[in-house]
């Protein structure tokens, strides 16, 4: 077994050792109140007895820590009192992320995450090995991850031989348009990790095997400066407004006096306190505006440090990819995990021209939503639809859109959502010095074109091969999906829709459903039509299974070029 690194053993004493600072303060105040003898002076004397017993259980917890690597599994072995040891098979590692942090980048040190397939949390993580080691590991465990699906693919075929021709790969035809302008497709030997010799714990005679094959890494695209500018400035980061909200609460009588001092030219008040009614109604638009920006700023700084230096390639049949200023990471997406690829672009992209490309995979994804990953931040459109074809094949989707119906549905809607905002506005000028409740029906001015725009930006598409839906204008998404990776479609009707003999159609995959991404639906179709889609789609998966299950391939080819 091998051990972490060192300042492993630092970290692991000083986390535990705060851990169970508390634990006797704890035990003290509370028998100081039964026990007579027992004093809460003892406090101070007892917190660093915790601390010293902490730091000890965390040394030994270094040094009951071990992990190796064998020719069928990853094993960890962890625990001082209760031990658990976990033997991975390579066959379902879904992913080796690397992560450094600013500290940790200039300690030479590395986070290595091992995550499979269907978990929702890392399954196994080394806090800490040196950056090298990190390397090795990753390179290694992704080695004997190909070859146990190549295994994999060569028994399948052996028994069950195809006489289609092999297809593993499509090629865009042309030459320049089938690369992002932003990244050179080109040839990278990765050097071999079994080489490298400058770990502080060597490696065993297990991890020393030599492999018989060299894996060649392909790049395929490297976001540049321009994108990257355009990216964090075209984009919003939902974690900005917990950050903004930080920094409200830890200072939040500076963001008052800035607000106030802010507003005083546009005739606010002088000081909270002092002020008329009108003075406030101008302070609080002011506040708004300035709560807005700083959280807009916040998501263009940390948009622009996370993907910093974005670079994708293709080692195999897997994605690799490296990001991050602050803190940098390196993860691959299996391209044989991928359950379906969704082009986005917002408003101001699509009137630049550019889009995203995202990927959802069946299982834990490392960015933080489930198994959303980005495979190209923003990129040409046209390159995106090129990426999208290469990637998946499929056709140039011919999109149908909901039948006028959903229109006027969409219109009543919105109509309804503006009466309740003016009722809410009446409510306020009862109860506040506030006046002329009825400026705020002006919000009736923008139904009409939110209701168009929510229809036409609705479409979806039933191909040979795959399953292509269109939905959202502010952050409009479109998803291809193959057949023979839908796990149920069904026909959902609310009480509105069974009036108006409209349904909607729910597309469920293996992937995960988190709080920004929801599962692929088509919306407001006729009921006819969604019983037809519904049809077509179980009978194509069918056949898509069977002929996936005959020749044994990934489904969707790696190469972009």
């Amino acid at each position: 077994m091998n051990r972490l690194h060192p300042l492993s053993a630092v970290t692991y004493a000083i986390q535990y050792g705060f851990m169970w600072l508390w634990v006797p303060i704890v035990l003290v105040l509370v028998l100081g109140g039964i026990v007579g003898p027992v004093s809460p002076a003892w406090a101070p004397i007892a917190a660093p007895v915790g601390f010293l017993a902490g730091a000890a259980y965390g040394i030994v917890y270094y040094y009951r820590f071990g992990y190796r690597i064998t020719p069928d599994t990853f094993d960890v072995s962890s625990g001082v009192i209760a031990r658990r040891s976990r033997e991975i098979p390579y066959g379902r590692i879904q992913n080796v992320d690397v992560r450094q942090g600013v500290l940790q980048r200039l300690l030479g040190l590395a986070i290595v995450s091992i995550e499979t397939a269907g978990g929702g949390s890392t399954e196994a993580s080394l806090n800490f090995v040196s950056e090298s080691e990190a390397n090795r590991l990753q390179e290694q465990i992704r080695r004997r991850t190909a070859e146990v699906k190549d295994r994999r693919r060569n028994r399948n075929r052996a028994a069950t031989p195809s006489d289609r021709p092999d297809v593993d790969a499509v090629s865009s035809g042309d030459g320049e348009d089938s690369a992002v302008e932003a990244g050179t497709a080109g040839d990278e030997h990765v050097s071999d990790p079994t080489a490298r010799n400058d770990r502080e714990t060597g490696p065993t005679s297990e991890d020393r095997v030599v492999e018989p094959r060299r894996r060649r890494r392909t790049r395929l695209f490297d976001l540049e400066a321009r994108e990257l500018l355009l990216y964090s400035f075209t984009s919003f980061r939902p974690a900005a407004i917990a950050a903004a909200m930080f920094v409200f609460f830890l200072a939040t009588d500076t963001v008052l006096d800035l607000f106030v001092m802010t507003a005083q030219p546009l005739g606010g008040p002088s000081a909270i306190g002092e002020g008329s009614p009108t003075s406030y109604g101008v302070l609080t638009v002011v506040s708004a505006i300035n709560a807005i920006l700083i959280t807009y700023l916040l998501s263009v700084a940390y948009t622009f440090a996370t993907y910093y230096d974005f670079q994708l390639g293709r080692v195999d049949e897997d994605f690799v990819y490296e990001r991050g200023l602050l803190q940098r990471y390196s993860g691959s997406i299996p391209v044989e995990k991928v359950q379906s690829v969704t082009v986005t672009e917002n408003p101001l992209q699509r009137l630049i021209g550019y889009a995203g490309l995202w990927v959802e995979t069946a299982g834990y994804g490392p960015e933080s939503s489930g198994g959303s990953q980005s495979a190209v931040p923003l990129a040409r459109r046209r390159h995106i639809h090129r990426f999208t074809e290469n990637l998946t094949g499929v056709e140039t989707p011919q999109f149908r859109s909901p039948p006028p119906l959903a229109r006027r549905r969409y219109l009543v809607r919105y109509s309804l959502v503006a009466g309740l905002l003016v009722a809410a506005v009446f409510a306020i000028t009862q109860f506040t010095a506030l006046e002329r409740w009825y400026l705020a029906a002006v919000v009736f001015a923008a139904v009409p074109p939110a209701a168009h725009l929510k229809y036409v930006h609705l479409g979806y598409y039933v191909g040979d091969d795959h399953l292509v839906i269109r939905r959202g204008f502010w952050s409009r998404r479109t998803t291809v999906i193959p057949y023979y990776r839908i796990q149920t479609v069904s026909t959902r009707r609310s009480i509105f829709q069974r009036r108006l003999g409209l349904a909607s159609l729910v597309v469920d995959t293996a992937s995960s459903q988190t709080f920004v991404w929801t599962t692929p639906t088509i919306y407001d179709v006729d009921l006819e039509d969604a019983r037809d889609v519904n049809m077509t789609s179980r009978k194509r998966l069918q056949s898509a299974l069977r002929e996936r299950a005959r020749d044994d391939d990934l489904g969707m080819s790696a190469d972009f070029t």
